[in-house]
């Protein structure tokens, strides 16, 4: 029996009054009735992969350096700020995966790996570096009143004196989005030490790609009329969200840090979910399919395929993230590639 024939049975087997995407609303909720959202205290890990294998010992060492930040954190700001290319130069000549300008790096870069010499180019001086600037800046605004870790992320986007001057967080448009995109962010680098909760855009997602079942594959495809309505992978599960009001990133390992990452048990209908050659980098992730439970997913698979339902546990399978308002918004436009 196929997997389309065994949900048709299913619904029929209860009087046809759902239909499938209304089985997956109710599921949804019902979960999210069930399920206590959000983490339990403990210290912060990485999510599998979230981290290049190459600086994930870097990150987890250093971004427990004070109290003001975590690992998840300072993976946040390292993504926002280079999207882990260790050779990224901004027009503002910041340098490095840290993103140093030469004034602050002159002052505050260290030398990490104790080789005797402090290079902005080599992570394992630009990473320690980093941390140690976020808690030089936690201890200058570590007198004001709020919360030490937004009051340090505010310092670091609009100096500590404005900390100090407006007791927390100033009123800059910039500074207040930039406190909240790095908080939103480090949700997708951390480990989840409870059930992630259930998204409430799951449902519309999936029924916007369950119509799209049959349609051929485009490599590139977003879905447009002079595409005839044909998608890639990531252009289907962009396509899909933007429907309910989510703008997720076009290329699927940017997709991967729109939100939390559940566990392989833990998955539920409208989750994303990765693969990749490279288990250990979520740079590396090559595609993306969209879950409908039962282990299945929604998937435009390659070139002279169709979109079409397919099994999830491969070799291949990277694991998955639960998209989220807050964030998909966080993700920078275009992270530099690594």
């Amino acid at each position: 029996m196929t997997v389309r024939k065994a949900w048709l049975v299913a619904s029929v087997g209860i009087g046809g009054a759902l239909s499938f995407i209304a089985l997956l609303v109710v599921g949804t909720y019902v979960a999210a009735g069930s399920i206590a959202g959000g983490a339990s205290g403990g210290s912060v890990g990485l999510a599998k992969g979230a981290v290049p294998a190459t600086y994930q010992p870097l990150v987890q060492k250093w971004g427990n350096l004070c109290k003001a930040i975590n690992p998840a954190l300072l993976a946040a700001q390292l993504y926002q700020e280079s999207g882990w290319n260790p050779r990224a130069k901004s027009p503002a000549k910041a340098l490095g995966i840290a993103q140093f300008i030469p004034g602050t790096w002159a002052a505050h870069g260290v030398d990490g790996d104790g080789d005797g010499d402090r290079d902005v180019w080599d992570p394992e001086d630009a990473i320690p570096s980093a941390a140690s600037y976020d808690c030089k800046l936690a201890g200058y605004v570590k007198d004001a009143p709020g919360d030490p870790t937004q009051n340090m992320l505010a310092a670091y986007n609009a100096g500590a004196y404005a900390v100090l001057k407006y007791g927390g967080v100033p009123p800059y448009r910039e500074t207040q989005n930039y406190v909240k995109t790095i908080t939103t962010l480090s949700k997708s680098f951390a480990r989840p030490v409870g059930r992630v909760a259930p998204s409430e855009q799951a449902a519309g997602a999936i029924a916007f790609a369950q119509k799209k079942l049959g349609t051929p594959y485009l490599w590139g495809g977003n879905g447009t009329a002079e595409q005839n309505g044909r998608f890639d992978c990531s252009g289907l599960t962009l396509a899909a969200y933007r429907t309910v009001g989510v703008t997720l990133p076009r290329v699927a390992n940017d997709q991967y840090n729109a939100g939390p990452h559940p566990k392989r048990d833990e998955l539920l209908p409208g989750d994303l979910v990765f693969f990749s050659d490279d288990l250990t980098n979520s740079r590396a992730i090559r595609h993306v399919g969209i879950y409908v439970g039962g282990g299945y997913m929604i998937n435009a698979p390659r070139a002279g395929a169709v979109i079409r339902f397919d099994p999830i546990d491969t070799p291949d399978y990277f694991g998955a993230t639960r998209v989220t308002d807050e964030g998909a918004a966080a993700l920078p436009d275009k992270p530099t590639a690594a």
